[in-house]
């Protein structure tokens, strides 16, 4: 898609008068607004000045032609812009092979710029806090502490209005907020509203952050995987008896599999949660005592149990648990399926889990026009059990988010299910995602993802092992398989709802299509009867509220939406309402507004915290820019792959948010959040965008 569009935009360049052919992957615009790649740049570069009154004959074409004029205006990096230069001496047939090969693909190598390489000097936390006579780094603080040499430095304040000073009463980064000269009094003493601060105490409004305590025990290996350690050795005990040199594609798995009826009186598919052998200990022998205790009637269970004592005796000099006292229900008795938390999943509208983009500031924009179910950005579990700040981020959840979930991923039964316990234990959370559809080769090529489809084996052990664990509904995304002409997940849906799964999204793409080609409903209709009665979410393609009720009418008991919700946000609000929403681009710039104080008050409203809300609407801009306003299509609604072509919109905004160039999304940034530091750098993900 990406060369597509390249290769369109070049076609564009060279016209003197607009074309509105239906290509293919092309949107269709009306033709009184569309227009070509000069004059579009043109009239931005104009701020808006009408830019056709100048003709051809009036505006003379710098030298080299059509390459040239796209080179003046790249507004490229320094180090591109180099290799733009040294490309222009080339011959000229080998240049265009490299200019195609830069204008498609990723950016893999972009630079990772930390938003506090933007404030050099900064002032000491005590002094912000206005306790500089306990300064926490004592004689070995290298924070400056001298006020009026910080405000020499500091850059200058981006407005008058400090969102956190009206919101909450305070603003706790004090002088060292962007929006100072709302709150700072004499003697650079932060002014504090006391109404609002005591209207807002006891109020939590963000829930799941990481404590000191949490993440010292982590990082000391002192937390205590106590139910987790029982499953793995069980685990470890059944691989050893019946399963030695099976492969990953067996679906042989001895201590999850005594259980598979464990649950019919109760009339539930989840087998593993209501495993009451997984609870036991089997290090002691409280093991024995627990089957008189129970009453359970299953003779197999009893000889694994059995089995599972016997062998424990002879090696009971290397047990590593004891237990001393009276056996309690805790001991013995596991939450099953039905007493577990439920959550009504059906008919639910569900916010897809977005990497980079399905930050918290973004969700409660998607939460404020409709959205049902939301989820935090994939989290890798090592990550989260070696106690790191960033990946514990993913997890928070604000008090707007009703039905709130996050994303685990991982290829190991070991910390996958060690992650599952810490976090039933330590955050708040309706349900936990197992993510099985990430394409990405870091991912797959270590067993994650999409590989897990591929690992049965792993794969029931992990789905087994955090059932096993958790208070509340194990969920699993999943695409159709890996190769793009062999589907496996119908094959694999059965298991799933055998291992005590509470709901399936299937993205209707395999990993090899990535995000090319369109969603195969018809595929993910043959699923969701396979999945029936467990609820199964169908993804991909939804950009309106007709693909929405196209996809509705497939047996799906709801929608998962991503890239449509990035496009344009207020679907939510379009498929509830069930019309088309001809937004004007004030209201769109007001949500660019919302999503900034939302930022602001989430990251901080200091250079850092400015900065790192900048980063994540530049990486949203990278989407919203494909969205193409109602009015202006000749055939409605919009298809996601259709790319618009160059066009000129109802006013100078709208042109402005249809740019794909990086520049004209850091001058939106620039509207919102002041200009941008001197060092600042910023690659799009699409080396397509880069280019005017």
């Amino acid at each position: 898609m990406a060369e597509t569009e390249s290769n369109h935009l070049s076609t564009s360049a060279g016209n003197t008068e607009p074309n509105n052919t239906n290509c293919k992957g092309i949107a269709a615009i009306k033709p009184q607004f569309l227009t070509t790649r000069e004059k579009f740049h043109e009239f931005l570069d104009s701020g808006g000045n009408t830019a056709e009154k100048k003709t051809d004959s009036e505006e003379p074409k710098a030298e080299g032609g059509d390459d040239a004029v796209a080179e003046k205006g790249t507004g490229e990096p320094e180090p591109k812009r180099i290799k733009l230069d040294e490309w222009s001496d080339k011959d000229k047939k080998e240049g265009e092979k490299q200019q195609k090969k830069r204008a498609k693909g990723q950016n893999k190598s972009r630079p990772h710029v930390k938003p506090n390489a933007y404030d050099d000097k900064r002032l000491c936390p005590s002094v912000v806090q206005e306790c500089a006579a306990k300064c926490f780094f004592g004689d070995k603080c290298k924070y400056l502490h001298d006020i009026p040499a910080y405000l020499k430095l500091k850059p200058a304040d981006v407005g008058n209005k400090c969102y956190l000073h009206e919101n909450f009463g305070k603003c706790q980064y004090g002088i060292t907020c962007r929006f100072a000269k709302a709150h700072i009094g004499e003697n650079f003493k932060n002014m504090v509203n006391e109404e609002l601060v005591k209207n807002m105490e006891g109020k939590v409004m963000v829930k799941n952050a990481l404590s000191k305590e949490l993440q010292q025990n982590l990082r000391k290996r002192k937390f205590d995987f106590k139910a987790s350690d029982a499953y793995l050795r069980q685990m470890s005990k059944g691989n050893k008896h019946g399963n030695v040199g099976k492969k990953d594609t067996d679906h042989q798995s001895v201590p999850e599999k005594v259980n598979e009826k464990s649950c019919t009186a109760e009339g539930q598919n989840n087998s593993s949660i209501g495993d009451p052998k997984d609870s036991l200990n089997s290090d002691t022998q409280t093991v024995v005592n627990t089957e008189a205790v129970l009453g359970i009637p299953c003779a197999s269970e009893v000889g694994n149990i059995s089995s599972s004592f016997d062998s424990q005796v002879d090696c009971g000099k290397n047990s590593s648990v004891k237990t001393l006292g009276a056996v309690t229900d805790e001991d013995i008795v596991k939450l099953r399926a039905c007493e577990k938390k439920q959550v009504d999943f059906r008919d639910k509208l569900y916010l897809a889990p977005l990497t980079t983009c399905g930050n918290l500031p973004f969700r409660r924009i998607c939460k404020r026009f409709g959205a049902d179910i939301t989820c935090g950005e994939m989290a890798m579990c090592t990550n989260l059990l070696q106690g790191q700040s960033s990946e514990w981020a993913l997890l928070k959840r604000h008090h707007t988010e009703d039905i709130f979930g996050v994303q685990l991923e991982g290829s190991f039964p070991d910390t996958m299910t060690k992650c599952a316990e810490l976090l039933n234990q330590t955050i708040d959370v309706d349900f936990v995602d197992i993510n099985v559809g990430c394409p990405i080769d870091l991912v797959y090529k270590k067993g994650g993802g999409c590989g897990l489809m591929t690992r049965t084996n792993k794969f029931e052990q992990i789905v087994k092992g955090m059932n096993s664990v958790l208070d509340v509904p194990l969920t699993v995304k999943i695409r159709t398989g890996v190769q793009e002409k062999v589907s496996i997940a119908h094959k694999l849906i059965p298991d799933l709802k055998n291992w005590g799964v509470s709901l399936v999204t299937l993205h209707g793409r395999s990993r090899e299509q990535r995000y090319t080609k369109s969603a195969d409903w018809e595929y993910i209709d043959h699923c969701s009867k396979v999945a029936s009665p467990m609820p199964l979410f169908g993804n991909g393609d939804i950009l309106s509220y007709e693909d929405a009720m196209r996809a509705r009418e497939t047996g799906v008991s709801g929608i998962m939406i991503a890239r449509g919700a990035l496009i344009k946000p207020w679907i939510f609000t379009e498929i509830k309402e069930q019309r088309h929403w001809d937004i004007s681009s004030s209201e769109r710039f007001d949500n660019l507004k919302d999503f900034t104080n939302f930022g602001l008050e989430h990251w901080g409203s200091d250079t850092q915290g400015v900065e790192k809300t900048r980063k994540f609407i530049l990486e949203w801009l990278s989407f919203l820019c494909r969205y193409i306003p109602v009015g202006l299509l000749e055939h409605v609604p919009q298809k996601l792959n259709e790319r618009p072509p160059f066009y000129l919109g109802r006013d100078y905004l709208e042109s402005l948010m249809a740019s794909h160039n990086v520049g004209d999304w850091i001058k939106i940034s620039e509207m919102l959040l002041g200009p941008v530091p001197s060092n600042f750098t910023f690659l799009p993900k699409h080396k397509a965008n880069s280019y005017k």
